[in-house]
């Protein structure tokens, strides 16, 4: 991903929930307190938890925070995926459902967590396509439940999809003319 992908930006800006490890006196303001004690939880934007998570002062020093995963990967939603993927709008877990879940993926040794995403994007992605391929002038009735529950990777998919049916149409028709 690029450094300027909005779609990279907004992915680390999503709320994760958080356990402070140490007594951090200068953070209060986080939460409104004087400072941050042992036990502490909070949810902290994925760009700054995973900093702190991954700090430690030296060898014999924990981090400052514990890390868990956020709750659109929490187990009722990923029960949920395992049985019928296409039975989840992701997009009311997280706009960038797919993008988390590879972050927590570079953070946590979840094996389980990427099989269910990879199978998830897999099976989900036959239906973008076949909307897709569907969707002529425009989207209505069910076509347009369909795009509301779908996350930001999925709609990517879906516009690319679209473009390249209508594309194809295009060039089959200039190819009769000729």
């Amino acid at each position: 991903m690029s450094y300027y992908d909005v779609d990279a930006i907004l992915t680390d800006a999503e709320k994760v929930p958080c356990q402070f490890e140490l007594d951090v006196p200068y953070l209060g303001h986080l939460d409104n307190s004087s400072g941050l004690k042992p036990g502490t939880q909070l949810s902290l934007p994925l760009w700054l938890a995973e900093m702190l998570a991954l700090a430690s002062a030296g060898e014999d020093t924990k981090a400052p925070l514990t890390l868990n995963l956020p709750p659109c990967l929490s187990d009722q939603v990923i029960n949920a995926l395992k049985a019928d993927p296409r039975a989840v709008a992701l997009r009311d877990q997280s706009a960038h459902f797919y993008g988390i879940g590879v972050r927590m993926l570079d953070l946590f040794d979840e094996r389980e967590l990427g099989a269910v995403l990879r199978r998830t994007f897999v099976v989900r992605a036959g239906d973008v396509g076949l909307h897709a391929r569907k969707a002529e002038e425009g989207v209505g009735g069910q076509g347009e439940e369909f795009l509301r529950g779908l996350e930001e990777w999925e709609r990517s998919l879906f516009r690319r999809g679209h473009e390249g049916v209508r594309g194809a149409k295009e060039w089959t028709e200039r190819v009769k003319r000729l």
